[in-house]
């Protein structure tokens, strides 16, 4: 089978850009064959044997060019054209996009549109890493990270009036220009399904006609990888990036009236001088492999306190693939991965009372951690296997 993975970046960036990487390998190994469309970077690790990859726009440059270049953001030719010309060539049998929205754009869709025409079996996923198909912010959350769902009355108007998109007018006007014009021309009817990494986002998307009824949830995968056997430290860890929607300031506060506990932090973002002023902060940086591994799975707790409607969260699967019980906020597809009063506890977003009164009911009762910590260690999770199976499954199914 030949399948294509369609991606803004081509290099290890991000959490789709793993996704791409760690799932076309998988391919290669069951036999498929795999090509890559993206954008032209010399940062690149994936490619395709046609070398047509889309030019990056460089509109860092406050000039009268960067401001006609613009339109580009939403709508390509050059993008389209090429994918025309890498389809004509390499001919897939399913196409997965993942991240093409802004300098790709859903062009390349109007191009698979008159493949699939001429192709009749040819399928097209949709896989689904953020809310954009139905929130031109992606967060479905504004400016100051408060939830928001007006845009899902279909008026995407009220993401320019807020400055949703880093509180931008300009961006903002990007965004909804981008939402309007895509959803006018019907692009996404030319999907055959999309796959939403939680039951949650599934629902959102469910909420929109043009999606409901295409939609489904598999969860993300996981690499099998051996378990770490080592004793259980005392402190708490937060991995990930420092940041407010990730509910940092929430955490913070809970860490000053916590003073006997100790807590790890590893990660970067914009808060990380903040944590200087808490003495019972250790943070370690950036982390990756076996370091990362290890300060998991000797953590009595991992702590995932986020505030915005989170998809799938990696940093709440590992933490219990390693044997550390997860205590995270009711957002998004949080509650889904943490069975409550077996792998974890849930608390109230932004309620800095809960957070701390779940973390004491657990850090001061040795045998529930243990027994928590155990149920950890045997939870299922979805691996490249089961997930492979589930892609080919939907494949024969839409």
């Amino acid at each position: 089978m030949k399948i294509l993975l369609v991606n803004k970046f081509l290099y290890p960036k991000g959490g789709a850009e793993t996704y791409v990487i760690k799932l076309g390998e998988y391919l290669k190994s069951k036999g498929c064959e795999v090509e890559y469309f993206g954008l032209k970077n010399e940062k690149n690790t994936l490619s395709n044997r046609t070398n047509l990859y889309i030019s990056e726009l460089n509109l860092s440059k406050n000039n009268i060019k960067s401001i006609l270049n613009v339109h580009k953001l939403i709508y390509s030719n050059e993008a389209k054209r090429k994918m025309k010309k890498l389809l004509k060539i390499y001919e897939p049998d399913l196409i997965m996009l993942n991240n093409i929205e802004y300098h790709i754009t859903p062009s390349i869709i109007l191009a698979i549109k008159e493949y699939k025409e001429k192709n009749k079996n040819v399928k097209l996923f949709y896989v689904a890493h953020d809310y954009q198909l139905i929130c031109p912010s992606h967060g479905l959350f504004d400016s100051n990270i408060n939830i928001c769902e007006k845009c899902l009355e279909g008026n995407y108007w009220n993401c320019y009036k807020t400055k949703c998109l880093k509180n931008s007018k300009l961006k903002s006007l990007i965004g909804t220009i981008d939402a309007i014009y895509w959803r006018k021309r019907k692009v996404y009817d030319v999907v055959d399904s999309v796959i939403c990494p939680s039951e949650f986002m599934k629902k959102k998307l469910d909420t929109q006609k043009e999606f409901k009824g295409k939609t489904v949830a598999i969860h993300n995968f996981v690499e099998k990888t051996e378990k770490i056997n080592c004793k259980k430290e005392d402190y708490i860890i937060y991995f990930g990036k420092i940041c407010k929607d990730k509910g940092i300031e929430t955490l913070l506060k809970v860490v000053k009236d916590l003073k006997e506990i100790q807590f790890v932090f590893a990660g970067y973002g914009p808060m990380e001088n903040e944590l200087q002023k808490y003495p019972n902060i250790k943070y370690v940086g950036f982390k990756t492999g076996d370091e990362l591994k290890e300060l998991i799975s000797k953590a009595k707790i991992s702590i995932y306190p986020s505030e915005w409607y989170e998809n799938c969260p990696f940093s709440v699967i590992e933490s219990q693939m390693y044997g550390t019980p997860v205590i995270g906020s009711n957002m998004g597809g949080i509650p889904e991965l943490i069975e409550e009063n077996k792998t974890g506890l849930i608390f109230e977003k932004r309620n800095a009372e809960d957070l701390k009164n779940k973390i004491l009911s657990l850090w001061n009762e040795p045998e529930k951690l243990r027994e928590f910590s155990e149920n950890c260690k045997k939870k299922e999770v979805e691996t490249l296997d089961s997930y492979y199976e589930k892609i080919m499954e939907l494949r024969e199914k839409v």
